[in-house]
């Protein structure tokens, strides 16, 4: 699937940012960069890309979903992944609360997502490729992103 590509571009910028930037040499820039490029890549990419495609090809990403063609619900779910990734990409320039804000509110959703996969697989034995594909990325993601936000919250009491 495309988000873990995503995934592993946010990892890549993150580690060539921390390589050439002489001021992450201590673990709160360090964790602030990859924070940047986790809500960048994971919540911005992954929000407009995801977005465009229930937007621009409904039917198509409702077959590989698994979900009947025509279904209204998509323009919704395509604008919702929109707003989220614009959130996203706005992380470039608006800092503090709004990171947590922006991370959390995906994450929440990511995590609902994920669910809703699993009892479409279970329950409906849904085997398209984007309902069982996305379990691990709509896990993954909330997992790195609320991962790095518990360890800014560590690094920064001890600071």
């Amino acid at each position: 699937m495309i988000n873990y590509v995503f995934i592993g571009l946010g990892v890549f910028c993150a580690v060539v940012n921390i390589a050439l930037d002489k001021s992450a040499r201590n673990s709160k820039r360090v964790i602030d960069i990859c924070l940047l490029y986790a809500l960048l890549f994971g919540v911005g990419v992954c929000g407009l890309f995801g977005g465009s495609g229930h937007l621009f090809i409904p039917n198509k990403v409702a077959k590989m979903i698994g979900w009947p063609p025509g279904s209204p619900f998509q323009f919704e779910v395509g604008m919702h992944d929109v707003a989220w990734g614009t959130l996203g990409v706005l992380c470039i320039w608006i800092r503090g609360t709004f990171w947590l804000a922006t991370g959390l509110g995906w994450s929440i959703f990511m995590l609902g997502a994920a669910c809703g996969h699993i009892k479409q697989t279970i329950v409906a034995g849904n085997f398209a490729p984007y309902n069982v594909g996305m379990i691990l990325p709509d896990i993954l993601i909330p997992v790195i992103i609320l991962s790095l936000f518990i360890a800014q919250a560590v690094v920064s009491r001890k600071t």
